[in-house]
């Protein structure tokens, strides 16, 4: 059985793939900031190591007896100071350095869908151009490109909530956004495949418009949606990039930008979002 470096494990993805990891019986050595955070979540690696991976003195030889490295981390919401780049890009680069340094025979690493051609996004051009930095790296790698996850569409779930729903344009965009476990079933699968790279969503593709009226039908509420135009979005994509920091329009401009085009992967998995929105209601059937 190979042994596993998971780093991230304390955000959303990197929980599910830890407890993914413990079901298959890999052995796991778990990087984080807080050992407490874990045991909260009942989580129980074979070893922790606590460790800022920001700070290269913290992470030295972490990748020593390890066979595969694999990283889920990332911010969607910048925090304590840090940007896209101090994370996404050289947190994973100084993780993978170590992994060269203890020449691991495989690294995988967590994108984002699409993100190659975001370029102009700050989050997407963090990941794109560590990315580059593990093709270049001479190790085996697979870099696994997610829709967004079940957590991201709770934004739809409390508009509807509060009793109504706002899109942008017609609400006819796709997507078919994955939950969290159904993705790091992808992930650990991905220690013995030899993808370099996978793109994958979850098992419905649903417009926007769907997935508002998913969330009003697992409240049993009235479906009230308004629709907005479009150029609002544009206007309000200009002025958080005149008016605020990276820090904060990093977040509102990716969602801006995929609220406006499909967004669709290989389907897969089992959770559907309906039965997420009814978890989120406390209505599970």
């Amino acid at each position: 059985m190979q042994r596993v470096l998971l780093a991230g494990i304390t955000g959303y993805l990197g929980s599910y793939i830890a407890r993914e990891l413990q079901k298959r019986a890999y052995p796991v050595r778990a990087i984080a900031r807080q050992a407490e955070r874990l045991r909260s979540k009942h989580i129980s690696p074979e070893e922790i190591i606590e460790a800022e991976l920001t700070i290269t003195e913290t992470i030295e030889n972490c990748c020593n007896n390890v066979d595969v490295v694999m990283s889920a981390v990332g911010i969607t919401r910048q925090k304590d100071g840090l940007t896209y780049m101090d994370v996404d890009y050289q947190a994973n680069m100084n993780l993978l350095q170590e992994a060269i340094a203890s020449k691991v025979k495989k690294f995988i690493y967590v994108s984002v869908l699409n993100g190659e051609n975001l370029r102009q996004l700050k989050i997407c051009d963090a990941k794109e151009r560590f990315a580059e930095q593990l093709k270049g790296s001479g190790l085996d790698y697979c870099i696994i490109r997610p829709n967004g996850f079940f957590s991201d569409m709770t934004e739809f779930y409390s508009m509807a909530k509060k009793g109504r729903t706002f899109l942008f344009g017609k609400g006819e965009f796709k997507t078919n956004p994955i939950h969290g476990e159904d993705l790091a079933a992808v992930c650990v699968d991905a220690i013995e495949t030899t993808d370099a790279e996978i793109r994958v969503g979850g098992p419905e593709t649903l417009t926007h418009k769907e997935i508002a009226e998913a969330a009003f039908a697992a409240l049993g509420k009235e479906t009230k949606i308004s629709h907005i135009p479009d150029w609002t979005r544009m206007a309000i994509l200009k002025m958080v990039r005149l008016f605020t920091g990276s820090r904060v329009y990093g977040p509102i401009e990716f969602f801006l930008t995929v609220m406006a085009m499909d967004m669709i992967a290989p389907e897969y998995g089992k959770h559907t979002l309906q039965e997420y929105f009814r978890h989120l209601s406390g209505k599970d059937a």
